[in-house]
């Protein structure tokens, strides 16, 4: 694995938004909006900002690596390929990181290409990373946040772009509580073995059920075998039923992917537990106002 190299970084006291509004503050992906996504990069700056919780994904290389990653591919929107052949929409899915080694997958460049969403990230050349990475380089850096750690998983993608749901469950967790982070991470995940295998293997972890359709809560919940701790819906399908049927339950409701202010306000206002964000700058301001 590569290793990240740091320059002086100065020890300051981070704002606890968390301590301010009881608001959990999710920067994903990092923080998009910012710097390029998944990347360790990502991940300190949006420590910097503040956020309570960084939110990432996961996929798996060949080698049994967990990677921090959207897709099990290298997305063409953000990679640059070390090889001839360029990465686009067409092709992008035989660049699968589960027939790669960790070394391999190290090689491509996820952050100087402009993204055509994001084009004001902040652009440089660097990699995605494994996650004892990401856990290492925060915690070098000196700051203490929660993970929120997705599992990408699919039926299809089994024994293709991942393993099984339960092998690819139990690599994850194992890795947590490796890691020692376990007391301060959940595992989210769309899918519901997955969040099921999670409570298996370690029953205090917690999970965070996500959410894009419109089925409704009681749809999902009758999926899982125990009461997540979180409900993490698109934060178009929020409403005020929903966060008092959450809350009535004792689930926290974390919408994503909160990026606009008239939307961060709106969810803020509804009482939800938590905003992901592209910009969780955006989200600090408006909780500091």
């Amino acid at each position: 694995m590569k290793k990240f190299t740091f320059g002086f970084i100065a020890f300051m006291t981070l704002t606890s938004c968390m301590n301010e509004s009881n608001l959990d503050i999710q920067g994903h992906r990092g923080c998009r909006g910012l710097m390029p996504e998944n990347t360790i990069e990502g991940f300190l700056k949006a420590c910097e900002l503040g956020v309570n919780t960084l939110e990432m994904d996961v996929v798996v290389s060949i080698d049994g690596q967990v990677v921090v990653s959207h897709e099990p591919f290298f997305n063409h929107e953000i990679t640059t390929s070390p090889f001839e052949i360029p990465i686009t929409e067409a092709n992008e899915k035989e660049f699968n990181i589960y027939q790669m080694t960790t070394p391999t997958v190290q090689k491509f460049d996820v952050g100087s290409k402009v993204h055509p969403r994001f084009p004001n990230q902040i652009k440089l050349k660097t990699y995605k990373p494994i996650l004892s990475e990401v856990v290492n380089a925060v915690k070098n850096a000196g700051y203490k946040p929660h993970y929120n750690i997705e599992i990408k998983r699919t039926v299809e993608g089994d024994g293709v772009f991942h393993p099984d749901a339960l092998s690819f469950t139990k690599l994850v967790v194992e890795n947590v509580i490796n890691l020692g982070i376990a007391e301060v991470t959940t595992i989210q995940s769309f899918d519901h073995d997955c969040l099921n295998y999670t409570k298996m293997f370690a029953k205090d972890l917690k999970t965070v059920m996500l959410v894009e359709d419109e089925n409704t809560l009681s749809w999902h919940l009758d999926k899982l075998d125990h009461q997540p701790f979180g409900y993490s819906p698109d934060f178009h399908l929020v409403d005020s039923f929903l966060v008092k049927s959450c809350h009535d339950k004792n689930i926290k409701i974390i919408p994503w992917t909160v990026n606009e202010v008239k939307d961060i306000k709106k969810m803020k206002n509804l009482g939800v537990d938590g905003i992901i964000s592209d910009y969780p700058d955006r989200v600090i301001a408006e909780v500091r106002k």
